[in-house]
């Protein structure tokens, strides 16, 4: 076989192997990652949020901010102020969002400012967030009132087609604050009422555990606050959600949240088999279920 026949072989071999990874169903696209939750959260529940997030060195090192949604539902922005943004709610994404992502952030960090990547259901081979991210930055979610973190804070890079676009998209939120007495815990105001919504990094069994333990003794309420109405499932984690009292703001949540975190956490880590009220309970809990994605 010729040098070049045996390059072509190699290639095409290449080429099927990158089209199997991107092809590969992951359950938990962003595992491994310390915010994990957040990510989810602002993926699939928070309407208006960013967080700054730093690339390793490998990739520059530089700071991006991901956001819950950019305009157009784009994956990526280089903004003209020169801010590289990554938005995690768009309309198409392959089996591995976290690949997804990442390519994005990549095409654009190196791109002219006003560059923008749309959803790729197909983006290749290529590195996750996992591999492109420092994660021993800082990671810290705040959540917007509007999406003016579209556009620069500086008039002189503003960008006026977007601007046109706000009135509309801000008219869309729904109010949502992030609660500090519970890693990934969200209060929103939606449809006139009010919920607590709390993802989960552990193990969904071990949730499911622990909350069938905890409402099997009557104490999944959030401290007696609220009333437990099931979980979403996204992108392999839980989401508990329970409806809290009309009228209820956020600050009213933290102190119950913060006794009912520390109540949860004694359930999940429990051992022993569940008895047979547990079990009743559990079925209850898990029939009790919402897929997102």
């Amino acid at each position: 076989m010729g040098k070049k026949s045996k390059k072509s072989k190699e290639e095409l071999i290449a080429k099927r192997l990158a089209k199997q990874q991107a092809a590969g169903f992951v359950k938990r696209p962003f595992e491994g990652l310390p915010f994990e939750a957040d990510l989810v959260c602002l993926r699939e529940l928070v309407p208006a949020a960013t967080a700054t997030a730093k690339l390793n060195e490998e990739h520059g090192g530089g700071e991006i901010v991901i956001a819950s949604l950019l305009p157009a539902a784009w994956q990526a922005l280089h903004r003209q102020d020169g801010v590289i943004m990554a938005g995690m709610q768009v309309p198409v994404a392959s089996p591995d969002p976290s690949r997804d992502i990442a390519a994005a952030i990549l095409k654009v960090k190196d791109s002219e400012p006003g560059t923008y990547a749309e959803a790729d259901a197909n983006p290749g081979s290529g590195p996750r967030l996992q591999d492109i991210l420092d994660t021993s930055a800082p990671f810290t979610v705040s959540v917007q009132e509007t999406f003016d973190y579209w556009l620069a804070d500086d008039p002189e890079h503003r960008d006026e087609d977007l601007a046109g676009a706000l009135e509309q998209a801000n008219e869309s939120i729904s109010p949502t604050e992030k609660l500090v007495s519970a890693d990934s815990a969200y209060w929103t105001e939606m449809g006139g009422h009010i919920y607590l919504r709390w993802a989960q990094k552990q193990d969904e069994d071990t949730v499911m555990n622990g909350l069938a333990r905890l409402h099997a003794r009557g104490e999944n309420t959030v401290s007696g606050l609220g009333r437990y109405l099931g979980c979403f499932r996204a992108h392999g984690i839980v989401i508990p959600v329970w409806e809290l009292p009309d009228g209820t703001q956020p600050d009213a949540v933290e102190e119950p949240l913060g006794a009912f975190a520390a109540q949860l956490d004694a359930a999940m880590g429990e051992t022993g088999n569940l008895d047979y009220d547990e079990r009743r309970a559990k079925a209850g809990v898990v029939s009790r279920q919402l897929t997102i994605r």
